[in-house]
């Protein structure tokens, strides 16, 4: 039975293109994503008409490097009596996961003045990663034009 975990950061400066999750599946434990919410957390600064942003967002699969200059925040399972996670997970990596062959998996964009809420409802339709792929990003794929509190989380199915 597949496992249901949350990677989250919350309150974080966002100022450039980066990978705001990456994942890496452990040995024989694939992972699916199931959804994520983004919000900009930043009060007021950014909620008017001049300060509206449209950021573009990326899932990609297969890079052999991970990224670095973030934080490896512990994934936290849904259900209190799962185990611990196999999967590493990673936030706000500003230097983004890069090398091998890579895929990408979903594009899309976010209004930085509401907040991004997007479920992969369909099994069929949700971006997967084993160890062979080494990374799944959702990448930042370039800067905001001014610095956003942003706080995010990442739904993670581990599979059996």
């Amino acid at each position: 039975m597949a496992r249901a975990y949350t990677v989250v950061f919350e309150n974080v400066a966002v100022a450039a293109a980066q990978d705001l999750f990456e994942i890496q599946p452990a040995d024989d434990k694939p992972i699916e994503l199931l959804g994520m919410v983004l919000s900009n957390v930043g009060g007021i600064a950014d909620a008017g008409d001049a300060q509206e942003e449209l950021l573009r967002l990326l899932v990609r699969r297969g890079h052999a490097t991970s990224g670095s200059g973030g934080t490896a925040p512990t994934p936290r399972p849904l259900d209190p009596f799962s185990a611990a996670a196999g999967f590493v997970s990673e936030v706000n990596n500003t230097t983004i996961a890069s090398t091998g062959t890579t895929h990408d998996l979903h594009a899309d964009g976010w209004n930085i003045r509401v907040p991004f809420v997007f479920w992969w409802s369909d099994p069929i339709t949700r971006p997967k990663a084993t160890q062979q792929d080494v990374t799944i990003v959702v990448r930042l794929v370039a800067a905001p034009n001014d610095s956003v509190q942003c706080s995010g989380t990442l739904y993670v199915n581990e599979l059996p």
